[in-house]
């Protein structure tokens, strides 16, 4: 019964959407979780003073979507590549980040509410930033995120969630779809005098487009605030999360391409998963003195992760830290100052794995790790169209590993492996806003990534490799005229020893290599054009040009997994009233899979829509339909030196999907 239920939500909700829209043509307004735009408008205003590539996602760009992951919410940033792999599990990289791990996350410094989600080694699983919870989420790309202290290639994604002022009432959240999946939020806020609160609990659960792609959550956030003073003010966050996944393995380019439900064997009789517990808890005083303000903040963060994959992978890991931001704003002089520092321990342990349990110990190792940096970037208007933007990062990282005990390597019992990098990087560039609503930026900066212990830790002991250095030349536009909105940038990083993965087998994880000298270049284009207040044309497109230069073994060879050309356009028809948006991703050519530039996916184009109505005041209906036509295509890849058809590298794209929900707030 509850099967068919799923099956018809869908049709139930498409139904409603088409009867009850027309009703309110005029009046409607759509229902999301936010009540206020205060957060979004001065997020927006910060992106406007940057020197580079920016971008504000609010809400409501996203509120029609079954909201899986940040895939569902990103779609439309430019430069930000996102592809699914399965479920909540996706790879996301800003102009080639992290270009060939196909697991976890690397390359990008994740935040929420301004703190890290990346552990102290700046790993981290990006499945712990809920979208559904935000307000909005900030994109800064490159050394564009200097203000929020990360040096990386990739730059920050900072997700933003509410306050009981800025989404005061109850709002609801429910939906239903293909393949069993059920996805629920609710949240309040309340604000009286000086203090507010602002609390959501999110469930969701699904079988998954692919055999053994189960998952369930189950989310907390949270944050209270408190106005001390005219001056100073308090929030406390929190927030838990309680993950389950099945994992579902890669395919042959065979396989993926015409079973792609499929789920090898190993998988199944390994009972491949990813289980995170999480919670994290945070503390921001603020000091306002109008043209000062100060941020102080201190975090915690606790996790478990449960991870039976070619082995079992079991750890416990704490974090914590603490940081300062100092913004000054006084006439024609804006300055940033920043600190943090982070310090995270891992108890990790390997064992053997017997059907996703627990078999005999194969490695128990503490690995300890330290991060700090210090940054500042001053910019200087000195006319009203004019500005000029120095900066820089210093950052310091630690990593020590002490094997406890090795199985494979009894020899290494007892050993400490330890790594130390320190590097300064520098950021220079220019803001000219020739006319009203329409600007021109450049700049040259630096970046500078160490390695994690997921690099230095490998299969059997812990090897040294060196940060990967980069430097960064960025000019572009971005404005509103009329009808058109753009944001278009191009950028050339010429990098040494990139951190680069190659797949060595289906079920061992990759090596790491510090590669010598490679070319990543692309363009990062958006535009909108607004034809009339029912109709509005969305477009993303990103140009990818990466590439080894000279290097021995692979000469001027094409870097795997990220295709040259990606398209996305989105055409909404209607109002909040009643509204239809159809959508499209094409891939003209798939990337290459291998680093010899032997073999290489065919392209793809999905198409999707999207629909929303009002049924009554303070509730609406939505639609999500994905891949309308099923199309069988390849996604994702897991680089490999040398590819064969027996090469079990590739993730197949979503299979066709409907779901339908309501929003309603109180």
């Amino acid at each position: 019964m509850t099967k068919y239920a799923y099956q018809a939500a869908p049709l139930l909700a498409l139904a409603t959407c088409l009867a009850a829209g027309p009703v309110r043509a005029e009046e409607a307004d759509s229902t999301i979780i936010v009540t206020a735009p205060q957060l979004t408008n001065e997020a927006e205003e910060r992106a406007a003073k940057t020197a580079g590539g920016t971008d504000v996602v609010g809400h409501e760009d996203y509120a029609d979507k079954s909201i899986v992951s940040l895939r569902d919410t990103l779609a439309f940033s430019p430069g930000v590549y996102l592809q699914p792999r399965y479920g909540q599990e996706v790879r996301i990289s800003i102009r080639g980040s992290g270009l060939s791990r196909g697991y976890h996350m690397r390359g990008l410094t994740l935040l929420q509410d301004g703190v890290p989600i990346n552990l102290a080694d700046d790993n981290g699983d990006f499945q712990e930033l809920e979208p559904i919870f935000f307000d909005h989420l900030e994109v800064y790309r490159g050394a564009n995120a200097l203000r929020f202290g990360s040096g990386t290639l990739g730059g920050v994604i900072n997700g933003v969630t509410p306050t009981g002022r800025t989404a005061e009432g109850v709002y609801l959240r429910a939906d239903a779809g293909s393949l069993d999946s059920l996805r629920g939020l609710v949240s309040a806020g309340v604000a009286s005098g000086a203090i507010d609160a602002w609390g959501a609990i999110s469930a969701d659960t699904s079988d998954g487009d692919r055999d053994h792609a189960k998952r369930r959550s189950f989310r907390f956030n949270g944050n209270v605030g408190m106005q001390l003073s005219e001056v100073v003010s308090n929030r406390l966050y929190v927030s838990f999360n309680n993950i389950d996944q099945q994992i579902p393995s890669a395919l042959t380019m065979e396989q993926a391409l015409t079973t792609p439900r499929l789920a090898t064997a190993g998988t199944l009789a390994g009972d491949h998963g990813r289980d995170i517990d999480s919670i994290r808890i945070q503390n921001r005083t603020r000091f306002d003195w109008g043209a000062v303000k100060l941020d102080v903040g201190a975090f915690v963060n606790a996790k478990s992760l449960y991870h039976p994959i070619f082995e079992l992978v079991d750890q416990e890991g704490l974090d914590r830290g603490g940081y300062f931001r100092l913004h000054y704003a006084g006439g024609i002089v804006e300055a940033t100052l920043g600190g943090e520092l982070r310090v995270g321990d891992i108890r990790a342990k390997r064992f053997v794995n017997q059907g996703g349990k627990r078999g005999a110990l194969r490695v128990n190792a503490d690995q300890h790790a330290r991060a700090a940096s210090l940054y500042g970037e001053v910019r200087v208007r000195p006319v009203p169209m004019l500005t000029l933007i120095a900066g820089g990062i210093y950052a310091d990282g630690k990593r020590r590993q002490t094997m406890n005990f090795n199985a494979s390597a009894p020899a290494q019992n007892g050993t400490v492996g330890h790594a130390d990098f320190d590097a300064f990087s520098p950021k220079i560039g220019l803001l000219l806003e020739p006319v009203a609503g329409a600007q021109v930026y450049a700049n040259y900066s630096r970046s500078v990534e160490f390695p994690g212990f997921i690099e230095l830790g490998q299969v059997a002991a812990f090897v040294p490799l060196d940060a990967q250095r980069a430097w960064t030349a960025e000019v572009g536009t971005r404005g509103k005229r009329g009808v058109l909105r753009w944001d278009v940038t191009y950028y050339r990083s010429t990098i040494k020893g990139e951190l680069l993965q190659f797949d060595i087998g289906p079920d061992i994880p990759a090596s790491t290599f510090n590669a010598g000298s490679t070319l990543h270049e692309g363009v990062e284009a958006a535009l909108e054009v607004q034809v009339a207040e029912w109709l509005k044309l969305r477009q993303v497109y990103t140009y990818s040009n990466f590439r080894f230069r000279g290097d021995a073994q692979f000469g001027n060879n094409r870097l795997p997994v990220v295709p040259k050309h990606v398209y996305r356009a989105e055409l909404r028809i209607g109002t909040d009233a009643l509204h239809v948006a159809p959508n499209l991703e094409w891939v003209p050519d798939g990337p290459f899979a291998d680093y010899r530039n032997r073999v290489s996916t065919p392209g793809y184009a999905l198409i999707g829509v999207t629909g929303g109505a009002t049924i009554a005041g303070g509730i609406d209906a939505f639609v999500d339909v994905r891949n309308i036509t099923s199309q069988k295509a390849i996604g994702d890849i897991s680089a490999a030196i040398a590819v064969t058809p027996t090469s079990a590298i590739y993730y197949p794209v979503e299979r066709r999907a409907v779901s339908a929900g309501i929003r309603a707030r109180f």
